[in-house]
């Protein structure tokens, strides 16, 4: 039995303004590629399909596209929604779907009620969004390890009464792994922290969320995004990983996937980026530069541009200046929404801090902003009550 674990396409995303469609369309190509040469028996893709709860047409049709050559390929595919997905519109026609070997799983209803592939039993559970799916898994914690201890049991339940080998797929920030700053915050305060034990019982959890390749437990991974969508993951190998559950334990087997442009992040003096022989491998590669020059040199962007055409942005931090020369958004971007609230707060009241129960309510006013934001597009919310029934059936 042979998958292939990937997650979080993003399909529909921009990279500093520049559109992926046409790398995330080379992934498929190769993902293609791999079903046919290593036989392999079911796709996995954990969450966040697209970048967006409304895609594009021409995302929606690269995704179409990918289904209907993977199972041609001779692979059945199996996806589960993630906080960027729309659970109803991912969803659709999932009934029909699964009888030509696609298994969309969206609904809450779909929970402990697994895809078999070869004997091996694929639980794909979708994002879920501990607000609103608390109540209906019986999960007394409004947490993301709460809801997600819940819905583990409901696959135990169904792993131990059917035998044979068996694999999780959820969407989720596990403790252990290792963030990137192209993930888009799924809480406040720390509350989406899941540990790994929670996937205990399984033969193999196949997670989604994090975009940087990577094992946090044994027989608990990452298979991180197929496509670069930062400069922080300038150094990350891309691709998919290659399962086999023959074996007593599953075999891993990383599978890396095309580059289109690699990425490269370069700091220093501009004049010495620009002779230096040591950044020749830069010169084709999309680049984040830092000039460290104590004076800012004119027309910056346009000399690198010269020599690296690719350059898509320019940062400055100059050499022995007292004063950090950065913009307001870039003095925030390492702070959270709450501390941004709170920071605020003092400086409207001209200097007196956030108490601990101000800052409190605004973490519990700020993460029901977030529920509702993803609530009114449908972002990431899968479904439950007479929806999911309707759905499953």
């Amino acid at each position: 039995m042979r998958l292939i674990h990937t997650s979080d396409w993003h399909l529909g995303r921009a990279f500093h303004q520049v559109g992926l469609l046409g790398a995330q369309a080379a992934y498929v190509d190769h993902l293609v590629e791999v079903v046919r040469s290593e036989q392999v028996d079911a796709v996995l893709v954990s969450g966040d399909v697209y970048d967006r709860a409304m895609p594009a047409p021409d995302t929606v049709a690269l995704f179409s596209q990918a289904l209907e050559r993977l199972v041609d390929a001779g692979a059945q595919v199996v996806v589960s929604s993630g906080n960027h997905d729309s659970a109803i519109r991912l969803g659709f026609a999932s009934g029909l779907l699964s009888r030509a070997g696609v298994h969309l799983r969206t609904s809450v209803a779909d929970v402990g009620r697994p895809v078999l592939v070869g004997g091996v039993a694929v639980h794909a559970l979708p994002y879920l969004e501990p607000a609103l799916v608390a109540d209906a898994l019986g999960s007394r914690e409004r947490t993301h390890a709460g809801v997600l201890r819940a819905a583990m049991d409901r696959v135990r339940a169904d792993v131990a009464g059917r035998g044979g080998p068996s694999v999780v797929m959820a969407h989720a920030f596990v403790t252990g792994g290792a963030t990137s700053e192209s993930e888009r915050d799924i809480s406040v305060g720390g509350v989406a922290a899941v540990p790994p034990s929670v996937f205990a019982g399984v033969d193999y959890a196949a997670l989604g969320h994090l975009h940087g390749r990577q094992k946090v437990a044994e027989g608990v991974r990452y298979s991180g995004s197929p496509v670069a969508m930062s400069f922080s993951e300038w150094r990350h190998r891309k691709g998919s990983l290659l399962v086999d559950l023959s074996g007593a334990a599953p075999e891993v087997e990383h599978v890396d996937a095309p580059v289109e442009r690699p990425l490269r992040v370069l700091r220093g003096r501009l004049e010495t980026l620009l002779t230096s022989p040591d950044h020749a491998d830069a010169e084709t590669a999309w680049c984040q530069v830092t000039l460290t020059d104590p004076v800012r040199p004119p027309a910056a962007m346009d000399r690198l541009r010269r020599r690296f055409p690719h350059t898509l942005e320019l940062r400055f931090d100059p050499e022995g200046a007292e004063v950090a020369l950065r913009p307001y958004a870039r003095r925030v971007e390492a702070r959270s929404e709450v501390e941004v609230c709170c920071d605020f707060l003092g400086h409207v009241r001209g200097g007196r801090p956030a108490t601990d129960e101000e800052r409190a309510l605004l973490a519990e006013a700020v993460e029901a902003a977030r529920v509702a934001r993803g609530t009114a597009d449908d972002e990431g919310v899968a479904r439950t009550g007479v929806a999911a029934a309707e759905g499953a059936a």
